[in-house]
C-alpha cells in the first residue's frame, strides 16, 4: 500500500501547530515557574542564580497559606462576589441584549451607542463618582461594594445582542403564535440555544470579578472584606520574605480561573465567532 501524501490543508494545519507550539510553551512558562516555585524552599527561591528545578516537594508555602486565618475568608469573599457578578450578567445581560436585538423602541440605537460609548471610559474617570455613590447607600467596606457595580457590564449586553442577532427568528415567531410571551421564548427557546455567548460572558465576568484589585482597594478597608486579590497583597507586603508562601497564594488564585477557562474554552471560542455574523 502506498503512503497516502497529506493535503494541503495538513500540511497547512501542521504549519500553524509549528508555530504556535513555541508561542504556547513561551506563555505557559510564567505558570510552570509560579506551580514550581510555591513547592520550593525560601533558599532555592532566594539562590541566585535561581533554582530551574526544586530539589524535593517542599510544601512549606502552602501550609503558611492555609494557617492564615483570614486566606480562607478571603477566598471565600472573592468567590462570592464572582459569583454573584456572572449570575447577574448573565440574567440582566440576556435580558437587554435581547431587547436591543429584538425589539424596536424609540432612541433604542441612541441608547445602544450611549451603552457601548462607556465601554471606552476609563475606570479612573468613574471611581470617585461609583464610591459616592456606594457611600451613599452605606454598601462602604461590605461586599456590596464589589457586588453592585459589577451587576451588568456594557460588554455583556452587546455580546448578547451580536449572539441573538445571530440566531433566526423563525423558531421565537412560531413560539409568539402559538402564544408564548416573549420572556418565555427568551428563557426556552432562545438561551438554551446561547450556550457559546452564556460560557463567554460567564467567563469573562468570571476573570474580571476575581481578578479585580483596584476598585477593592478603594472600597473595602476591613480585612475580613477583603478579596483574595487585595488579601494577597497586603499578605504579599507584610510577608515579602516568605516567597514559597507568596507563590502558593497566587497558585491557589490562578486555579479556579484556570479551571473555568479550560471548562468553557470550547464554547467561548464557538461564540467569538459566531456573534459577528451580523451587525
Amino acid at each position: 500500500m502506498t503512503a497516502r501524501r497529506p493535503t494541503t490543508a495538513h500540511r497547512s494545519t501542521l504549519g500553524w501547530h509549528l508555530l504556535l507550539a513555541p508561542l504556547a510553551l513561551a506563555f505557559a512558562l510564567p505558570l510552570v515557574w509560579l506551580v514550581l516555585s510555591s513547592v520550593m524552599s525560601d533558599a532555592e527561591i532566594n539562590r541566585f542564580p535561581p533554582a530551574l528545578w526544586p530539589h524535593g516537594i517542599h510544601l512549606g508555602g502552602y501550609r503558611y497559606v492555609f494557617g492564615n486565618a483570614m486566606f480562607p475568608r478571603w477566598f471565600l469573599n472573592s468567590l462570592i462576589v464572582s459569583t454573584v457578578a456572572v449570575a447577574s450578567n448573565l440574567l440582566f445581560g440576556a435580558l437587554g441584549g435581547y431587547a436591543f436585538a429584538r425589539m424596536r423602541f424609540g432612541g433604542s440605537r441612541v441608547v445602544l451607542g450611549l451603552m457601548l460609548a462607556t465601554m471606552v471610559v476609563p475606570f479612573q474617570l468613574t471611581m470617585i463618582p461609583t464610591f459616592l455613590v456606594m457611600k451613599w447607600l452605606g454598601l462602604i467596606d461590605t461586599l456590596g461594594a464589589l457586588i453592585v457595580p459589577s451587576l451588568v457590564t456594557p460588554f455583556a449586553v452587546f455580546l448578547f445582542r451580536q449572539f441573538f442577532l445571530s440566531l433566526p427568528r423563525e423558531m421565537e415567531e412560531a413560539a409568539w403564535i402559538d402564544g408564548c410571551s416573549r420572556l418565555r421564548v427568551l428563557f426556552s427557546i432562545v438561551l438554551p440555544l446561547a450556550r457559546p455567548a452564556l460560557a463567554t460572558v460567564a467567563v469573562l465576568t468570571f476573570l474580571t470579578a476575581w481578578n479585580d484589585l483596584s476598585w477593592p482597594l478603594i472600597a473595602i478597608n476591613h480585612d475580613t472584606q477583603y478579596t483574595l486579590q487585595l488579601g494577597l497583597t497586603t499578605f504579599q507586603g507584610q510577608h515579602h520574605t516568605k516567597w514559597s508562601a507568596v507563590m502558593a497564594g497566587n497558585v491557589i488564585t490562578v486555579l479556579p480561573v484556570l479551571v473555568a477557562f479550560l471548562l468553557a474554552q470550547k464554547t467561548f471560542i464557538q461564540s467569538l465567532t459566531s456573534s459577528g455574523i451580523k451587525g
